[in-house]
């Protein structure tokens, strides 16, 4: 192993990701499209496979846990990904996710977070949240 994939396998100068959806508000009957874009780092990293998720997260404070914030996964889609990510190389892969029910928010202290974990084989995986909206638009 040279030092570059040593030190990649833990983390340092590894692999970024960097979701980026098309419209991140969206009204039903709409559906979610985005890319995912890999940026290498200093030595190759071979990817295992994508999984992107959305989240429904809730804000509440509650006296009997240690944790003001609560996740639920109302969605997730993983993508094959063959081969791998070439030192200082951009790769993109295109997704599109069709929101249903769930996604639709009864809570005003809850939202959306579409999260993107790239599972890097024999390394730190890395990982992305971007917060999107669903249903109608009240300002």
């Amino acid at each position: 192993m040279k030092f570059k994939d040593f030190l990649s396998s833990i983390g340092i100068g590894s692999l970024k990701v960097e979701t980026v959806v098309e419209m991140p508000h969206l009204e039903e009957g709409e559906t979610l499209n985005g890319t995912v874009y890999l940026d290498g780092g200093d030595g190759d990293q071979t990817i295992d496979f994508i999984e992107l998720n959305v989240i429904k997260l809730v804000e509440d404070t509650r006296d009997d846990s240690d944790f003001d914030f609560y996740e639920t996964v109302i969605g997730k889609q993983s993508m094959e990904f063959a081969g791998s990510v070439k030192s200082k190389e951009t790769v993109m892969q295109q997704f599109e996710i069709v929101p249903d029910e769930r996604w639709m928010l009864d809570n005003p202290k809850a939202k959306l977070i579409l999260r993107t974990v790239v599972h890097v084989k024999n390394g730190v995986n890395a990982q992305d949240e971007d917060e999107i909206t669903y249903g109608t638009f009240e300002s």
